[in-house]
C-alpha cells in the first residue's frame, strides 16, 4: 500500500477514486509516564514518554486507515492528513485520513 500526503503519485495515474478512508485511536496518559514527565518538565527538554506514546498512536491510526483502504480494494491512499484532539482530560485521539484510490501506470 502506497501512502502519501501529496494528491498524486509520480509515475502512476489515479484510475479510480474509492473514497475517504480513516483510522483512529484514543490514548490515555499513564500515571508512571506522568511522574516521569513532571520531572522532565522541571529539568526542561523533550518529554520522551509522550513523544513515544504519540508516535505509537500515529502508527496505529495509519495501520487502521490502511485496513480501511484494503477493504475497498485500494492500491494507495493519497492526500493523507493527521488530526489530534483532546477527548477528555488526559486522553487524546489521533486520526489519520485520506483518499483511497486505485492506480495504473502512466505511459
Amino acid at each position: 500500500m502506497i501512502v502519501v500526503t501529496s494528491p498524486d503519485i509520480p509515475g502512476r495515474r489515479i484510475a479510480k477514486v474509492l473514497g475517504l478512508v480513516r483510522g483512529n485511536t484514543i490514548r490515555a496518559r499513564h500515571l508512571g509516564r506522568d511522574i516521569q514527565a513532571v520531572f522532565r518538565n522541571i529539568a526542561g527538554g523533550e518529554v520522551h514518554e509522550y513523544t513515544k506514546m504519540l508516535a505509537e498512536a500515529r502508527e496505529q491510526a495509519i495501520d487502521r486507515m490502511i485496513e480501511d483502504a484494503d477493504a475497498l480494494g485500494a492500491d494507495a491512499i493519497v492526500a493523507t492528513r493527521f488530526e489530534t484532539c483532546e477527548v477528555m482530560k488526559g486522553a487524546a485521539e489521533m486520526l489519520a485520513y485520506g483518499t483511497a484510490v486505485q492506480l495504473e501506470p502512466t505511459e
